[in-house]
């Protein structure tokens, strides 16, 4: 029954049945979300844990069938790791190198030329979820004066039951597009210590609302422009054929409709976490109740940012947390902040797959970053430049920061896309390969530049400090 009512939808809006199934998954969380405020809210953490885990498994069936097994098996393997191993360098390793094997080699055995969506998508994020619990357990055996803030906020002091990893794991709120978030805040959540009205249900209605309004709003913008940006026609001899200018465009306004799938997913998912109590995040500064602890858009910012590192910032929050809290910080030893930032980004490209457009990807966002960052000390430490940039003239600069930013961030995403050596070479011959050229450039000219227009006085204080 349910098999032929998809279809027909499917047909109906013109998109995917697998698009569909994850969308309805995700705004299901809502209703999920309700029933625990409602009923579940005063009730032992055995039963919270029970629901969490067969509403999780219910949404894994609908979306992927019998293939929910490969969750629960990592799951299962996970929980005799932290039993057997106990707090121990080797428990951590076996853990990264047994979840990130399982993940890559299901993308080997059910990889295509296309982005479908089948079991290792939310396996992904399961990954880093189990992964980052293997982390937080070996934390929790330290004295708190060895570890940072954030270890400390996540550290686990005493192994968890495998219902609560289950529950954990299966979160109808996370399970299946994310946030990352830890297994201390899901404690948090089980014992109804995360709401703004202590003892009883958080007071997040509105700010969930908001959210789902939002994510609705970004889902209706992808959802109108993207049958007239699709990847494929980059692919075509009319894509070929157009100007220049027309092909550079084209690439812009396709990149910010495409990067709306990810947005509209993201914050209705973020909606779930905060009606259910886990967006909670404390009081700011001036006394007002946050809502943002599993905030993985800044959607503001995504919008409003002419930088390349603001974009990245606002995007995909909590999983650059989680790469920068677990593998960016812990090769602190390697005594090179340019090293650890590479290793980083390359965990991060083999996370997403093994198509080379990943690996191209997060390269052209190393090397933009670092030259988009020259550019900007250039800019702060000469006069000439910083009177330019605070002049009336910055509403032109601006516009035209933000045209070359898009354009820029959707020529690495092309790789990021069409995944194979063939697709993107294709695309970015194109183009002339203009961001390689622009960018490698820019890396070898601003020094220069440097020497022209910032006062001598100003080079030497930066090399002394």
């Amino acid at each position: 029954m349910a098999a032929p009512l998809m279809e027909n939808l499917s047909e109906s809006l013109g998109s995917s049945e697998a698009a569909i199934r994850l969308i309805l998954s995700v705004l299901i969380g809502y209703p999920f979300a309700l029933f625990y405020r409602r009923y579940l809210f005063y009730k032992p953490p055995t039963i919270i844990h029970l629901f969490h885990t067969i509403s999780g498994l219910c949404l894994a069936a609908f979306n992927f069938g019998t293939q929910l097994y490969h969750s629960a098996l990592c799951i299962i393997v996970q929980f005799l790791m932290l039993r057997l191993m106990g707090r121990t360098v080797t428990a951590v390793l076996s853990s990264f190198t047994f979840q990130m094997v399982y993940l890559l080699a299901g993308y080997y055995f059910t990889a295509t030329e296309e982005y479908d969506i089948k079991w290792t998508m939310p396996h992904c994020v399961l990954a880093l979820k189990l992964i980052g619990l293997s982390f937080d357990y070996y934390d929790g055996g330290k004295e708190p004066s060895q570890l940072n803030a954030e270890q400390q906020k996540a550290a686990l002091r005493t192994v968890p039951s495998l219902l609560e990893v289950c529950g954990f794991s299966y979160f109808y709120g996370g399970f299946l597009v994310g946030p990352q978030f830890t297994l201390r805040s899901y404690q948090s959540l089980v014992a109804g210590e995360l709401t703004d009205n202590p003892g009883h249900p958080p007071n997040s209605v509105l700010p969930a609302v908001r959210r789902f309004s939002l994510g609705l709003l970004c889902l209706l913008i992808h959802a109108i422009f993207s049958p007239y940006y699709q990847d494929s026609y980059f692919l075509t001899d009319e894509y070929e054929a157009q100007p220049f200018w027309y092909r550079c465009v084209f690439m812009l306004l396709w990149a910010k409709v495409l990067l709306y799938k990810y947005v509209c997913c993201w914050v209705i998912s973020e909606g779930v976490c905060i009606l259910s109590g886990l967006g909670y995040n404390g009081r700011d500064e001036e006394g007002q109740h946050k809502w943002d602890a599993c905030a993985n858009m800044k959607v503001w910012l995504f919008e409003t940012t002419p930088l390349f590192t603001g974009t990245i910032s606002a995007f995909n929050i909590n999983t650059n947390a989680w790469a920068a809290r677990h593998v960016f910080k812990r090769l602190k030893f390697l005594g090179n902040k340019i090293l650890s930032q590479t290793a980083t980004l390359i965990f991060l490209a083999i996370w997403h797959g093994l198509h080379s457009g990943y690996i191209l990807c997060f390269s052209m966002e190393f090397i933009i970053v670092n030259v988009e960052r020259q550019a900007q000390a250039l800019v702060r430490d000469s006069p000439l430049l910083t009177k330019v940039a605070n002049s009336p003239l910055y509403p032109l600069i601006y516009a035209f920061q933000q045209f070359f930013h898009w354009l820029f961030m959707g020529y690495p995403l092309v790789a990021f896309c069409l995944f194979t050596y063939d697709k993107w070479l294709k695309v970015y011959s194109s183009v002339y390969f203009c961001g390689h050229i622009f960018f490698l450039a820019g890396y070898l000219v601003i020094p220069h530049l440097r020497k022209v227009l910032v006062p001598r006085r100003e080079r030497a204080d930066k090399k002394e400090d």
